[in-house]
């Protein structure tokens, strides 16, 4: 008796069909694609209108979260900046453990230190440090070292017309104005409450371009002069 197994050809009614055997991605994006069709029908002026709210809420999004455009709206910042300047503002900056540094320009909330609006000032002083004005030669000094500041400071200003000379308490800021003639900044309000210091977290983010107008657009750099400062004392740098 033939005890060998022969070969059995399976049943190809029991095999899978090509439909089963892909995934479902095809179905699911014809019904995205259905979905959003209804959703143009639905709306006057269809995919057009549907396409320019998509493009409003993206910016919307960015605009939150990334990165903001603010208007410059007075003279405290020039030479540097001018009224009128549109600035985009990295919103990102600070997020990810990073702070502001000296020399960064910055626009922070100023409720409560300020006033009841957003403002732009350059970081002189971070948390700890010692910053003075003026130094016998009419310096601003942090942390004992001079600042060389004529690569933006206003032509013929002063670096201040206020002697000061304070330590920035952690977790604040002190902040001036390029043009320090027409500028309100730390120096205005060292008697106020907080001191003339902006905590660090109603910083809003770090100004990093020039926007508009479209002849001005250009990289906001953090000024050479403040990386020779040393840290201060008893802070790690």
């Amino acid at each position: 008796m033939d005890t060998e197994a022969q070969p059995v050809e399976r049943d190809r009614s029991s095999r899978p069909s090509r439909s089963e055997e892909t995934s479902d991605t095809d179905g699911r994006e014809g019904r995205s694609r259905f979905a959003l069709s209804r959703v143009a029908e639905a709306l006057p002026g269809g995919r057009i209108t549907l396409t320019l709210l998509t493009c409003l809420v993206f910016l919307l999004v960015f605009s939150t979260f990334v990165m903001q455009p603010f208007r410059i709206p007075s003279g405290s910042m020039e030479r540097g900046l001018r009224i009128g300047d549109r600035v985009l503002v990295n919103k990102l900056a600070y997020r990810f453990g990073s702070g502001p540094r000296r020399g960064d320009v910055v626009v922070f909330d100023g409720t409560g230190y300020f006033g009841n609006a957003d403002y732009i000032k350059r970081v002189v002083g971070v948390g700890g440090d010692h910053v003075v004005c003026c130094d016998r030669e009419g310096s601003l000094e942090v942390n004992g070292r001079p600042v060389d500041e004529s690569a933006f400071l206003y032509p013929g200003d002063s670096p201040s017309d206020v002697p000061f000379d304070v330590v920035v308490p952690d977790g604040t800021l002190f902040v001036l104005g390029d043009h320090r003639g027409d500028s309100s900044d730390s120096r205005d309000h060292l008697g106020s409450p907080g001191g003339g210091m902006i905590p660090v977290g109603d910083v809003i983010g770090r100004a990093d371009w020039i926007a508009w107008p479209a002849d001005r657009w250009t990289h906001l750099d953090r000024p050479g002069a403040y990386a020779r400062v040393p840290a201060a004392d008893g802070v790690h740098g």
